[in-house]
């Protein structure tokens, strides 16, 4: 207890009056710290975690992978729209403990559908809310030591706007080339990338669990330690020239032009969950291949859902229409990446 004596004003000098005060403050600091018995300290936990807001800018000159030859991206700049910066960014980052709920996917909305913010009514706050809803908490379920990153927003506007949620994170990619060279000369694969859009929730799972392992359906075995990717995001505006590239084996074009490019997921049979945006789910861990017997890093279970329109499709200069893909779906998906 402070004993008021102490802190009594004195009316000699200055001098004494400082030495007076000098004297209270470590007693006033003292009178701030309380013990804690037994039933204080046990119910204290370390669920605290950290949060990060986050704005920024990156500019890349050129990012080079070397071999006999080069892969080269030329001028990369990823900002928010219009060259601003990339902000209204929050991370949360926790370790788990066992079967704690965390924050994930649209765990928000299923909160806010909760708090009567949300309709129900639509069909993808419904399902937000069925899959995300925790015995009072709203979240996922993870094991104990389990390292989740959580992207959000750090503003999502007005709480009762969905397209406000939706749209609180926006992005801005441009890539003036990316080229392919040798010793016969250069090769330009795309050029004058540029991709306008919203990034939605997107998780980073580290999964605890290195002394185990797993075996995939193609028979390659993983490590139960890997890193789980899960992210949802929209393209509103983009364009790009396609000079020559093979894309996920399925395409190969020259000389295409695209303008007024959109990713989303808004037709067709697999809306349900996705708000209108696009997705795409991947995980990555030490693996060995079945065939091979090499070691890798092993990308497997990768998915990726959308509908992509092309309402600008053009062969040299000429535009042939458009093209539009619904339902885009990669599923099963298995890579074993290793040198040679």
């Amino acid at each position: 207890m402070i004993q008021p004596q102490l802190c009594r004003r004195t009316t000699r000098s200055t001098a004494l009056s400082l030495w007076a005060l000098t004297l209270c403050l470590p007693a006033i600091a003292m009178a701030e710290f309380q013990p804690l018995d037994d039933g204080t300290l046990s119910g204290v936990t370390g669920q605290a975690g950290v949060t990060i807001e986050l704005e920024t800018k990156i500019n890349i000159d050129r990012l080079t992978w070397i071999d006999e030859g080069s892969l080269n991206v030329n001028n990369m700049r990823l900002s928010g729209h219009n060259n601003t910066a990339l902000d209204n960014l929050k991370l949360t980052i926790d370790i788990a403990g066992t079967g704690e709920v965390l924050e994930h996917g649209f765990s928000d909305v299923a909160r806010r559908a909760d708090a009567g913010l949300f309709n129900t009514s639509n069909a993808d706050v419904a399902d937000a809310l069925a899959t995300y809803s925790m015995a009072g908490e709203f979240g996922k379920q993870f094991n104990s030591g389990d390292l989740v990153i959580h992207l959000g927003a750090t503003d999502y506007g007005n709480p009762n706007s969905l397209s406000d949620y939706l749209q609180a994170v926006d992005f801005e990619l441009e890539v003036e080339s990316i080229t392919a060279s040798g010793s016969e000369g250069t090769a330009t694969l795309f050029s004058d990338v540029l991709l306008q859009g919203y990034v939605g929730p997107t998780d980073l799972v580290i999964r605890n669990e290195g002394g185990s392992s797993k075996t995939l359906s193609n028979g390659n075995v993983v490590s139960g330690a890997e890193l789980q990717l899960d992210t949802h995001f929209e393209i509103t505006n983009g364009s790009l020239n396609w000079d020559a590239a093979d894309v996920i084996l399925l395409f190969n074009f020259a000389a295409v032009g695209i303008e007024g490019l959109q990713i989303h997921n808004r037709r067709g049979d697999d809306t349900l969950g996705h708000f209108g945006m696009a997705s795409a789910t991947a995980k990555l861990s030490k693996g060995t291949g079945s065939v091979s017997g090499k070691e890798g890093l092993s990308i497997h279970n990768v998915e990726f859902r959308a509908d992509i329109d092309m309402p600008v499709f053009k062969i040299g200069q000429t535009s042939i229409g458009s093209v539009q893909f619904t339902d885009f779906a990669i599923t099963d998906t298995n890579m074993l990446v290793y040198g040679h």
